[in-house]
C-alpha cells in the first residue's frame, strides 16, 4: 500500500520495472462500432468527438511524431523514466486482426524503453479472433486492455447509448482472463439518475470479476457532445466536488485491495469543458480524497471483508 492509502499504478509500475513508467497517448485513427453503424450511431452521449483521447496525440499524425511529441514533453517532468504505448482514443481493437499486428508492432518499435501496451477497447469489439492476437502480445510484452463500462446498471447503459450488455462485458472480462491478460475497467460517478448507492453497486458488482485494474471518473460535460445539449435543453444536477470525494472514498473502501487504482479522477480539455467546471482542479479532487482517508484511517479494501 502506498502513502495515498490506495494502490495506485504509479507505485504498481516503480516496483515491477524498477522507474516511473508513463503512458504515451495515441491516436491510431480507430472509429468505434457505436459510432460508424456496426453496432449504433452517435457513439456513447458523454463521449467527446475525440473518442475520449482529447489527450492523445492528433488524428493522422504518424505514430512516430505523436510518440516524440508526447515523450518530449513528459519527460521535462521525467527524464528517466520508461514508456507505456497507450491506443486511447476511440475502439483500439476495431480493425482486421493484420491491422492490429501491425500497428502493435509499430508502437512496440517506436523506442527501447516502452514496457508495454494498453489497448482501450469495447466489450463488443473483442471477438475470440482479436482475443487470441491480445493473448500473443500479453506473452511477449506487458499489456493492459482497458474497457469501458461505466456503470453496472443497464438503465445507464440504455440512456448513455453504451451499445452493450452487463451479460457482454462480464464475457468480455473472463475471455480476456482466461489467457491471463490484464483488464483495466472504466467507470464513471456523477450519471445524473444514478444515487450515491447505484455508483458503489458497480464497484460492489466489478468485486466479482477478475479485474486487474480501475479508472474512476467524474462525468464530464463536454462540448458537442449529446448529454452537454440535453443539459443545455435541461439542465442536469451534477455532483459536487464535496460529494463525488464522498462517493469515490466509499467506492476505494469497497474495492477489492488488490486491485490497482489508476486513476481517482479524470481529465477534460478546458476549453471544451461545460460542467462541472470543479473537475479542472485535479489535484484539489485528488488531495481531497487523500486528506479525507488519512482523517479516518481509511483504506482501500477496508469495506469489502477481504
Amino acid at each position: 500500500m502506498s502513502e495515498k492509502r490506495y494502490n495506485t499504478m504509479n507505485e504498481y509500475m516503480k516496483k515491477r520495472f524498477g522507474t516511473k513508467v508513463f503512458k504515451v497517448s495515441l491516436n491510431a485513427g480507430f472509429t468505434c462500432p457505436n459510432k460508424d453503424g456496426s453496432k449504433g450511431l452517435g457513439g456513447c452521449t458523454f463521449c467527446s468527438p475525440s473518442g475520449s483521447g482529447d489527450f492523445a496525440g492528433k488524428k493522422g499524425d504518424t505514430l512516430d511524431n505523436q510518440f516524440d511529441m508526447i515523450v518530449k514533453r513528459m519527460h521535462e517532468k521525467w527524464p528517466s523514466a520508461k514508456y507505456i504505448a497507450y491506443f486511447q482514443a476511440n475502439t483500439n481493437t476495431y480493425a482486421p486482426v493484420k491491422e492490429l499486428r501491425r500497428l502493435y508492432d509499430h508502437a512496440l518499435s517506436l523506442d527501447e524503453n516502452i514496457v508495454g501496451l494498453s489497448i482501450a477497447t469495447r466489450a463488443d469489439a473483442l471477438d475470440e479472433a482479436v482475443i487470441k492476437l491480445l493473448a500473443e502480445y500479453h506473452q511477449k510484452t506487458y499489456l493492459q486492455v482497458e474497457l469501458g463500462l461505466q456503470s453496472m446498471h443497464e438503465k445507464t447503459a440504455e440512456k448513455i447509448n453504451r451499445g452493450h450488455s452487463l451479460k457482454e462485458f462480464n464475457s468480455a472480462v473472463k475471455r480476456l482472463r482466461k489467457h491471463g491478460i490484464n483488464v483495466v475497467v472504466h467507470i464513471i460517478n456523477g450519471f445524473p439518475w444514478e444515487d450515491k448507492t447505484a455508483m458503489l453497486k458497480t464497484v460492489e458488482h466489478l468485486n466479482t470479476l477478475d479485474i486487474q485494474g480501475i479508472k474512476i471518473h467524474m462525468l464530464h460535460l463536454t462540448k458537442n457532445t449529446k448529454m452537454a445539449y440535453e443539459h443545455e435543453q435541461s439542465p442536469y444536477t451534477l455532483l459536487t466536488l464535496e460529494d463525488y470525494v464522498d462517493i469515490t472514498v466509499h467506492q476505494i473502501r469497497l474495492l477489492n485491495p488488490s486491485i490497482i487504482i489508476q486513476r481517482v479522477t479524470g481529465d477534460a480539455s478546458k476549453d471544451d469543458l461545460i460542467a462541472p467546471l470543479w473537475t479542472l482542479k485535479k489535484f484539489v479532487v485528488m488531495n481531497n480524497i487523500d486528506k479525507l482517508m488519512r482523517k479516518h484511517d481509511y483504506v482501500q479494501g477496508d469495506l469489502s471483508g477481504k
